[in-house]
């Protein structure tokens, strides 16, 4: 006796298309943000000079849009910088990490303890070094910044999976080609991760040294502004700042998916 069975067609589940919600939510988030710090000012009448209304920041970005705007150029230019740099040197020194047990052991620790150190006492000493200028600043960004690159990058080649590593050595594969091949390619995902950590960083790195001693950028227009009593001017430009830390994220955020476009289609991640 034969019995015929009907195979169900196979069927898969559509991957939902990122739409209009990506950009009405957080436009959703921000109006309900602004509309609870606007009743704020208004329920508890505080002093515009503590807390000034979305309204007075509006001004004061109008009247000093030109300055602002000319001063996140100087920002945007040194957060690039500074994270390029930390990009470079966090690199090779997590590429040591993974690579040399013995540099591990040896600089592992000091790395562990500079990074535990407040930069901000070393704003006095880095004064004494560099002096006033961009020079500063771009270290500032860096000393903030490239630690948690390191560690992404050594913890990334570090975790190669065995079967690909096996391979490599069935393969009679030079280091040089296991290393470009196999571990660099399986590591880019881990390393982006220290990348969107770090970059965020350099731009609160820069505004620190901006504020100790920057002669430009916005962190000098808030130190400015401040101690002028003018605190929605001072809001207006951390305000540039936060978008440009956003823009910034999501620019990285699409470099990543350009350059790894197999990861999200081999992962559930949306």
């Amino acid at each position: 006796m034969t019995t015929d069975l009907a195979v169900a067609p196979a069927t898969t589940v559509p991957r939902r298309r990122p739409g209009a919600s990506l950009v009405l939510w957080p436009l959703l988030g921000l109006a309900v943000a602004v509309g609870a710090w606007w009743a704020a000012t208004i329920v508890f009448a505080v002093n515009p000079v503590v807390l000034p209304a979305p309204s007075d920041v509006a001004d004061g970005f109008r009247r000093y849009s030109d300055t602002l705007f000319k001063e996140l150029g100087h920002s945007t230019v040194a957060t690039l910088l500074g994270f390029a740099l930390s990009v470079a040197v966090g690199v090779l020194i997590g590429v040591a990490i993974a690579a040399w047990r013995p540099f591990e052991r040896m600089f592992s620790p000091l790395l562990v303890a500079f990074n535990a150190v407040p930069k901000v006492a070393l704003a006095p000493l880095m004064l004494i070094w560099f002096g006033y200028g961009r020079t500063p600043v771009l270290a500032m960004a860096f000393m903030v910044c490239f630690f948690p690159i390191v560690l992404s990058t050594a913890t990334g080649l570090a975790s190669t999976p065995a079967e690909l590593a096996e391979l490599a050595r069935a393969m009679d594969a030079s280091w040089v080609q296991t290393f470009l091949r196999v571990r660099l390619p399986a590591a880019l995902p881990q390393i982006f991760v220290g990348l969107k950590v770090g970059l965020p960083l350099a731009v609160i790195g820069v505004v620190v040294g901006e504020m100790q001693y920057g002669e430009t950028g916005l962190g000098m227009i808030i130190v400015q502004t401040s101690g002028q009593g003018d605190t929605a001017t001072a809001f207006a430009a951390i305000i540039l700042l936060a978008v440009l830390s956003i823009v910034l994220f999501y620019l990285l955020t699409l470099a990543e998916r350009m350059a790894l476009p197999w990861v999200r289609a081999t992962t559930s991640a949306r």
